[in-house]
């Protein structure tokens, strides 16, 4: 159990001992444990959530000289989120009469699901991690490449052609940037030596973090560009663009649905901004402060960039998005890859 925190791992240990000596099966009790740190990652990551949508409302009212949320919760709107999610909770659940009802019920959480199950690989320090799994790389860029099948069920299941449009955007947007962010991921992993997380993390200890070495430079704005392209954030938000689209593949949804698609959203911005921590910038390497609060420091520093960006430049076109990924970034790609191999072919790993 070197995986869970160092905490948890020694209780993990004790009721374990307990419950073994009451001769009882001890999957029976690894399964309601499993259960339980399944518990606190929802916990943490609905949490998060609400704070983001919080933070975000204030970083666009100050880029664009407006006051954001002010009202419910005080002077700085603190409770306006939470507001907001229990009229989602308290609204009718509409499902079309034309939709194909099996496929429009069970999209929302083939989206949400994924991305919550890549969070129990996700370093919060060095024991505070639910599971450092071997290949973790490998399991995230799996795990993570499933909500656009949900996208593709939203579309097609509510038989809306405005809904149908922007998911099969969000297809070809997310298999187009697939390909820059696993060239990306590949760099790191040639430095690295290994696709597990921890030893990643372990790479960069003492200061020595990815982005500082050269060509990881190059790999860290790819898998930033393509990350945001892959949660949909604007520029690359064309799946959803409200001025074509209306909504795009969720436009047919409200209520809990609906919520399940904004949850996914946001969780997916935070996952992608650690995951960042993680591979470029030393996770919770740094001194001083608590390993896991210079991992949300830095995750959190990465995350107002992409606000930042989002309420700056203003949305693409399609075939822009398109052809910036295969004319543009797949090449920076290829070269990334080449010049890392000859780096360490040459030079050695540092």
């Amino acid at each position: 159990m070197s995986g869970l925190p160092a905490a948890a791992s020694g209780l993990h240990s004790s009721l374990l001992t307990w419950w073994a000596d009451r001769g009882l099966p001890p999957w029976v009790f690894d399964a309601i444990w499993m259960v339980l740190m399944a518990a606190i990652v929802t916990v943490f990551v609905l949490l998060t959530v609400l704070f983001l949508v919080w933070v975000e409302r204030k970083i666009s009212g100050d880029i664009q000289s407006r006051v954001g949320p002010n009202r419910t919760g005080g002077r700085f709107g603190l409770l306006q989120t939470a507001a907001d999610a229990l009229k989602l909770l308290t609204k009718e659940d509409i499902i079309p009469e034309c939709a194909d009802r099996p496929i429009f019920v069970l999209a929302p959480f083939l989206v949400f699901v994924p991305v919550l199950v890549v969070f129990l690989i996700v370093p919060f320090g060095e024991h505070w991690i639910v599971k450092d799994l071997n290949l973790g790389v490998l399991f995230v860029v799996a795990v993570s490449a499933l909500p656009v099948i949900g996208i593709f069920m939203a579309g097609w299941g509510s038989n809306n052609k405005w809904a149908l449009l922007g998911a099969v955007r969000a297809v070809g947007q997310a298999i187009s940037y697939e390909i820059p962010l696993i060239l990306a991921l590949v760099c790191v992993v040639v430095f690295a030596g290994s696709i597990r997380i921890g030893d990643i993390v372990s790479a960069q200890r003492d200061g020595h973090w990815f982005i500082t070495r050269f060509p990881l430079q190059i790999a860290f704005l790819l898998y930033f560009v393509a990350a945001m392209a892959e949660v949909n954030r604007v520029p690359f938000d064309l799946p959803e663009a409200e001025s074509e689209l209306v909504a795009g593949y969720h436009v047919e949804y409200s209520g809990m649905r609906f919520a399940l698609f904004f949850l996914a959203e946001f969780a997916h911005l935070f996952f992608v901004a650690a995951f960042c921590t993680t591979l470029f910038l030393g996770a919770w390497d740094g001194p001083w402060l608590p390993p896991a609060l210079w991992f949300l420091i830095k995750t959190y520093a990465v995350i107002l960039v992409i606000m930042w960006v989002r309420w700056t430049i203003p949305r693409l076109r399609i075939d822009q998005v398109m052809g910036f990924a295969w004319k543009c970034l797949v090449p920076i790609g290829l070269l990334a890859v080449l010049a890392t191999g000859l780096v360490a072919a040459v030079w050695g790993v540092p």
